[in-house]
């Protein structure tokens, strides 16, 4: 069984900065896209960023230029570093990863349990 554990949410004021964490765990022989999402009240969960093995990355176009996803292959580990924060980033923020447990490459995907980020003044 993998499990993400999510870590570095909290209050902070508009403008500020925040960095999240997320630690797998588990028997993963390979880790394949990792991402993070948050969910709002009363709104859907959606995508926020993802990066690849290789190091590609994707941006909500709400985060662009703001948020900075990086990944640690080595400890299976992603990042989220938000800066410029605004009362709209306001969410749980969750991460995902999709992983292989063996050589067939059959791929799994697990979430996290969450993080709350709270910006307000």
């Amino acid at each position: 069984q993998v499990q993400l554990g999510e870590s570095g949410g909290g209050l902070v004021q508009p403008g500020g900065s925040l960095r999240l964490s997320c630690a797998a765990s588990g028997k993963i022989f390979s880790m394949n896209v990792m991402r993070w999402h948050r969910q709002a009240p009363g709104k859907e969960r959606e995508l926020v960023a993802g990066i690849t093995s290789g190091g590609n990355t994707n941006y909500a176009d709400s985060v662009k230029g703001r948020f900075t996803i990086s990944r640690d292959n080595a400890k299976n580990m992603v990042y989220l570093q938000m800066n410029s924060l605004k009362p709209d980033d306001t969410a749980v923020y969750y991460c995902n990863a999709d992983y292989a447990l063996s050589e067939s490459g059959h791929l799994f995907r697990s979430w996290g349990q969450g993080t709350q980020v709270t910006v307000s003044s």
